[in-house]
């Protein structure tokens, strides 16, 4: 089911458990995919990033972001944002949104201090749940 905004049940899914996303940005023309921390907050994805994620984001700031949950194999649910990065500059917030990250994927909390903070406002968002996986 694809949206404009993200229903509840994606936010409750996207919120339950310190999962790696992964990250697309654009470099050249072409798709560029990396894992990432992630936290889902406000109808915001906040990441903190640096490298090639960083410099594609300063170029192109469209971004995609899919989250899947698997159990032995088997995918459970998954969730994918399509979205507008933003890069912020700013030292506060960002080590606020690091201790955030961090503490939800069980991480020092300056882990990590060399990353930017980027927020990815969502402009639409897909998910599924499979049958059984709520049993």
């Amino acid at each position: 089911m694809t949206v404009t905004t993200v229903p509840p049940m994606a936010e409750r899914l996207l919120e339950s458990e310190p999962l790696m996303a992964h990250l697309g940005t654009c470099v050249e023309g072409r798709p560029h995919v990396a894992p990432v921390w992630y936290r889902y907050a406000d109808k915001t994805v906040e990441i903190v990033t640096t490298g090639q994620k960083l410099a594609n984001i300063r170029r192109n700031p469209r971004v995609a972001l899919s989250i899947q949950k698997d159990e032995a194999g088997r995918t459970r649910w998954m969730v994918t944002l399509l979205g507008t990065a933003t890069v912020v500059d700013d030292e506060a917030e960002t080590t606020a949104a690091r201790r955030r990250i961090n503490e939800k994927y069980d991480a020092d909390s300056e882990a990590y201090a060399e990353n930017a903070l980027v927020r990815i406002d969502v402009g639409s968002a897909t998910y599924r749940i499979y049958d059984d996986a709520l049993e």
